[in-house]
Order: C-alpha cells, then sequence, then structure tokens
C-alpha cells in the first residue's frame, strides 16, 4: 500500500522541497520521525495543525523537536517570530529553507540535515503509526 502525500504544488515546488514536506501528519508522528530516523539538525515540514494553510519547521535537537510556524502574508513567507522581532520574508518557502540552511537565526535551531521521506522505508513509515497517514 503506497502512502499519499498532501503536497500543495502552489506551496512547495521542486524535487528537494517534495521530499521533505510530509503533509498532514501530527506533531505526535513528527516527533516520532524525527527520534528515529533523525539527529541532531534534522528537519521536515508539515502543515500545521491549529493553522489553516500554514506549514510547521520541524528541527530535532534532542530531546526535543523545536517547531517553527511558517506563514504567508503580502511581503511574502516568514517564520513567525517573537513580538517585537522583525521576521524577515522570502518568495517561496524553498528561499526560507535554503536561507535558515546557511544561516539560522539565533533563536532558531540549526536545519542540518532533510529528512528525506522518499529514503525511508514504507515499513518505517508504517511502523510510526499509519493511522495518522492520509492514505
Amino acid at each position: 500500500m503506497l502512502l499519499q502525500y498532501s503536497v500543495n504544488t502552489n506551496l512547495l515546488k521542486g524535487v528537494f522541497m517534495e521530499s521533505i514536506y510530509y503533509g498532514k501528519i501530527s506533531k505526535e508522528v513528527t516527533e516520532r520521525l524525527l527520534e528515529r530516523y533523525g539527529k541532531d539538525g534534522s528537519y521536515l515540514l508539515r502543515d500545521s495543525e491549529s493553522v489553516a494553510g500554514a506549514l510547521c519547521f520541524c528541527v530535532r535537537k534532542a530531546p526535543f523537536v523545536h517547531t517553527y510556524r511558517i506563514e504567508k502574508s503580502q511581503r511574502g513567507w516568514a517564520v513567525e517570530t517573537v513580538s517585537g522581532s522583525n521576521p524577515e520574508y522570502f518568495q517561496s518557502v524553498s528561499k526560507l529553507v535554503e536561507c535558515y540552511r546557511a544561516k539560522t537565526p539565533r533563536n532558531m535551531e540549526p536545519p542540518l540535515y532533510p529528512l528525506d521521506k522518499d529514503k525511508l522505508s514504507e515499513e518505517a513509515l508504517q511502523s510510526i503509526g499509519p493511522s495518522y497517514w492520509e492514505i
């Protein structure tokens, strides 16, 4: 049985972005994936569970998985920041990820290693909880 991902092609373009975008998975599944198959600095993108149209940029730094919300405004895509600080805007999610990999803001864990879903076996994906995946 093949897993189906809800990739929004308007948001994520290119093979690299599609390989790190896991679609509509829960926070719990994200944590299990990054704990079992990642290392410090491993990251992935998923849909936000609480904000429609937003994404979550999830980065592992043991013992935690840090989650940063990415939202689009008229100025572009930005990681949600603490009040009082100015976010940096990007034309695409791909540019945002590329920039943050090269130079990570001080208040963020560095995203170093993409957790490529295409390199995980179907058995590995199913083992973390098939009921969470859209099939």
